[in-house]
């Protein structure tokens, strides 16, 4: 994962803004426009921190993709995309060997009107225009303008889902997640995290609302939930993810999975599973 020094994060919309406060330690590049592409990254490859003059959809048709900024990580698998607006410094990582599709879009034009990163359902449709509009970046025919014009309109009408990850900024709430991001499994309550960092349960509870805006559990579900998939992306059975994630069972683990990607782990989290 990329290094954020975390007195660098402006707001919870996930923005970094160039050349003010608020930027990650050591040089991060400036590449103007954002690349319409496809590419094969190998499993743990990496794309460091940048940023584009225009919008950006990150797509991986195999594998998991993780797009993290000051403010978190959003992690998408194949039926899923990433928002990512212009101006934001951010950086890439492939869970798996992920077959990586970008689209750049112009700042002027941003269908979703989002200020900040989202992750994106990826209906059948809008997954075969991202992969027909990325294939030969150097297409200026009409048909091809036809193409970016229908995957604009399903952009429009693509729901957002809940598949961010904040990052903690209140110190101990970091040595919370700290704990709990070396260990997902960690059952302990958050009392008894909070005893190990010397704060309440009352105090950490609070913190969680304001600084992640959501609840101690959520985070932790949101945290076991990129974890499996990054799991399941390097070829993990799906009886070990569920243990190494916390769930008490695989079956547990196998509910919680599809009421959140939209498919049951192992039937497609390296390719290309159906919309949810």
């Amino acid at each position: 994962m990329p290094h954020f020094r975390q007195d660098d994060r402006n707001d919870r919309n996930g923005r970094g803004e160039r050349d003010e406060p608020g930027r990650p330690a050591g040089h991060v590049r400036h590449q103007p426009q954002a690349p319409t592409r496809a590419q094969h990254l190998a499993p743990g490859a990496a794309i460091d921190a940048h940023h584009h003059d225009d919008h950006q959809i990150v797509h991986a048709s195999r594998g998991v993709v993780g797009v993290t900024t000051r403010a978190g990580t959003w992690i998408a698998p194949a039926n899923r995309a990433i928002w990512v607006p212009a101006g934001t410094v951010h950086a890439h990582q492939a869970h798996g060997a992920v077959e990586l599709h970008t689209v750049g879009l112009p700042a002027r034009a941003n269908p979703l009107g989002l200020p900040g990163p989202a992750v994106l359902s990826v209906a059948p449709l809008l997954r075969e225009l991202i992969l027909a509009y990325t294939r030969d970046p150097e297409d200026g025919s009409p048909e091809r303008a036809r193409v970016r014009a229908v995957l604009l309109d399903q952009l429009r009408v693509s729901p957002q889902q809940p598949l961010h990850l904040p990052t903690p900024t209140a110190p101990q709430l970091r040595a919370v997640c700290a704990l709990l991001r070396t260990d997902p499994a960690d059952t302990r309550t958050l009392a008894a995290l909070g005893r190990e960092v010397g704060a309440s349960d009352r105090t950490l509870s609070r913190l969680f609302r304001s600084d992640l805006g959501m609840t101690f559990p959520q985070w932790r579900t949101q945290l076991r939930l990129h974890h499996a998939l990054v799991l399941l992306a390097e070829g993990t059975p799906v009886t070990a993810v569920a243990h190494r994630c916390g769930w008490s069972s695989a079956s547990a683990f196998i509910e919680v999975f599809r009421r959140a990607f939209g498919y049951t782990p192992g039937s497609g989290a390296g390719g290309a599973p159906g919309p949810r």
